[in-house]
């Protein structure tokens, strides 16, 4: 490990490069921000977790060479991305029911919750069905990784990378799971409502319709 510390020049930008893919809004964080609101903390982070798995996932894979598997193998990565295409269409269509519905929103201690292992599997399926991470995850590697490093880099940056996105998933989850945020959920729900609806159904035919 102490070899690794020698090549952390290289390995900070890969950090960054990973800070900033992480915190940008995308499925995972809306589907974080959206659980932390209307069923409360413990909530929002056990999707979080599921997130934070599926991402651990993608990362493992791509230090150990799956990318290059799923590029020899274009049916598989194709597969993947209609499966990844149609969940996000379907997070579309129940956002959209949530944004008709005429319920007023509970507060988060009553609304109907999900099962910790329903959240945990939902989170995990926004991430792992997106092929596109993987790549993401490829090109961190490669930007902190020189030609010619030993294999105690590639953990390095994986073990940093997962402190970040677990510090960075968990922070959406308490700070929109607050009585504030509740209360502004509650006076713009439809309009929140409809934005994840239009963001999610984008996101999803972007993915059906994108070449990788």
């Amino acid at each position: 490990m102490h070899e690794a510390l020698a090549y952390l020049p290289q390995i900070l930008p890969a950090y960054v490069a990973y800070l900033i893919a992480v915190a940008s809004p995308g499925p995972a964080i809306m589907a974080i921000i959206s659980t932390s609101m209307t069923q409360g903390r413990r909530a929002g982070m056990t999707i979080s977790l599921g997130i934070f798995g599926g991402s651990m996932t993608w990362a493992c894979a791509a230090a150990l060479g799956l990318a290059t598997l799923l590029q020899t193998y274009a049916t598989a990565l194709e597969i993947m991305k209609i499966l990844g295409g149609l969940y996000l269409l379907y997070l579309a269509y129940k956002a959209f029911r949530a944004m008709r519905s005429r319920i007023d929103m509970p507060a988060a201690s009553a609304a109907k919750k999900d099962s910790a292992r329903s959240l945990l599997l939902r989170g995990y399926g926004i991430h792992v069905t997106n092929p596109k991470a993987i790549f993401a995850w490829l090109a961190i590697i490669t930007l902190g990784m020189p030609q010619g490093a030993p294999a105690s880099v590639a953990v390095l940056i994986i073990g940093g990378c997962m402190i970040i996105g677990f510090t960075t998933f968990m922070g959406y989850a308490a700070i929109f799971s607050t009585p504030r945020a509740l209360s502004v959920y509650k006076r713009l729900r439809r309009w929140i409502e409809g934005a994840m609806a239009t963001f999610y159904c984008f996101a999803g035919l972007k993915l059906l319709a994108s070449r990788i």
